[in-house]
C-alpha cells in the first residue's frame, strides 16, 4: 500500500511539473509575447550602440567587436525576416563601419528598393558616396531628405559641404 502511495505520489508530480513546462517556450522565435524576448534585430541594435559609445571613447578595437556581432546577428534576422528596411540600413552600416563600402551600399541600395524616402537609408548613403568621392550621389541623396525637415538632412548636407565629417 505505501509502496503504491508513492509511485502514485511521483506520478502525480511528474504530471504536474511536465505541465508546467509545456507552457513555458524559450524557443527565441519572438511570437510568445514576453516582454523579455529579444530578438536578434533588437541584440544588434544594442551592439551598434555600445559600438558608437567606444567610437566616442577612442576604443576602436572593442567598437569593431561589437558592429562585428551586430552585423552577424542582422543577417541572421534578415534571412529570418526578409525585405526589411530598417534591417538593411542597419546592416548596411554596420558593413561599411566594418570598412566594406561595396557591400554597404547593396544593402543600403536593397533598403531604397523597398522604402526609397526612407530617411535613414538616404543619410547614410549619401554619407557612403561622400566617402567614396562620388558626391554628385550624396547630393541625390540629399534631395530626397530636402522636404523631410529632419537632423538627418542637416546632418548630411554638412557633410558634403566638407562643414563636418560624419561622426558615422
Amino acid at each position: 500500500m505505501i509502496k503504491t502511495s508513492i509511485i502514485s505520489f511521483f506520478f502525480i508530480i511528474t504530471l504536474i511539473t511536465s505541465s508546467f513546462s509545456a507552457g513555458s517556450s524559450s524557443s527565441g522565435s519572438g511570437d510568445s509575447g514576453s516582454s523579455k524576448t529579444r530578438t536578434q534585430y533588437d541584440m544588434a541594435l544594442s551592439h551598434i550602440k555600445a559600438a558608437k559609445k567606444f567610437e566616442a571613447e577612442d576604443k576602436l578595437k572593442k567598437a569593431k567587436k561589437r558592429y562585428e556581432r551586430a552585423q552577424k546577428l542582422l543577417i541572421q534576422s534578415n534571412k529570418k525576416f526578409p525585405n526589411k528596411a530598417d534591417t538593411l540600413n542597419n546592416l548596411g552600416f554596420t558593413t561599411r563601419k566594418l570598412g566594406d563600402f561595396e557591400n554597404g551600399e547593396k544593402y543600403y541600395l536593397q533598403g531604397l528598393a523597398i522604402e526609397p524616402n526612407h530617411v535613414g537609408i538616404n543619410e547614410y548613403l549619401g554619407e557612403l558616396y561622400v566617402a567614396t568621392n562620388r558626391h554628385n550621389l550624396a547630393v541625390e541623396r540629399l534631395e530626397i531628405l530636402e522636404s523631410c525637415n529632419c537632423q538627418e538632412y542637416k546632418q548630411l548636407k554638412a557633410v558634403i559641404a566638407g562643414e563636418k565629417v560624419s561622426k558615422y
